[in-house]
């Protein structure tokens, strides 16, 4: 990994890439996204200050469990003076998260408890599958593989 002397009060674009781990695109989204900022140089390069390499730390730990990018800014906006995230952020956001966090494991708990029945059995009926069908919406009008006109409205046949 290429060291960058601590002199250097801004980085490249590429500079950042290599110390973050974030693809270069990664960054320029990063940045359409309002994640990071950047200023540019005469020549219209971009150059990032040091604490970008913090945020973008941040925005990819929080994208690893799972949140999701505009909850992400949400949380950046919050901070003061658009201040770097720091430990104790980290801790707030987090137990803020945690409740998201444990409803989206509980929904993949199900998933994959009924997958394979579902993948056995093959009906994927809306009567019953609690994949195509959770909380059996449409169990008590309909049964069926998809959601068909219901009789008696307008047949083209």
């Amino acid at each position: 990994m290429p060291q960058i002397p601590h002199t250097y009060q801004e980085l490249t674009v590429g500079q950042l890439s290599a110390r973050s781990g974030a693809a270069v695109s990664a960054l320029h989204f990063y940045e359409s996204k309002g994640l990071i900022s950047s200023s540019r140089t005469s020549g219209n390069q971009r150059r990032y200050t040091r604490d970008a390499l913090r945020r973008v730390a941040f925005v990819r730990a929080a994208q690893r469990v799972g949140i999701p990018l505009a909850t992400i800014r949400g949380a950046l906006a919050e901070l003061p003076e658009e201040r770097t995230p720091n430990h104790e952020d980290w801790a707030r956001l987090s137990r803020a998260w945690r409740s998201e966090l444990d409803e989206r494991i509980k929904q993949l708990g199900r998933l994959r408890d009924h997958l394979t029945d579902c993948i056995g059995c093959g009906c994927l009926s809306l009567e019953t599958c609690v994949l195509s069908n959770p909380d059996d919406v449409f169990g008590d009008r309909l049964t069926g593989s998809r959601l068909m006109p219901e009789r008696g409205a307008a047949d083209p046949s």
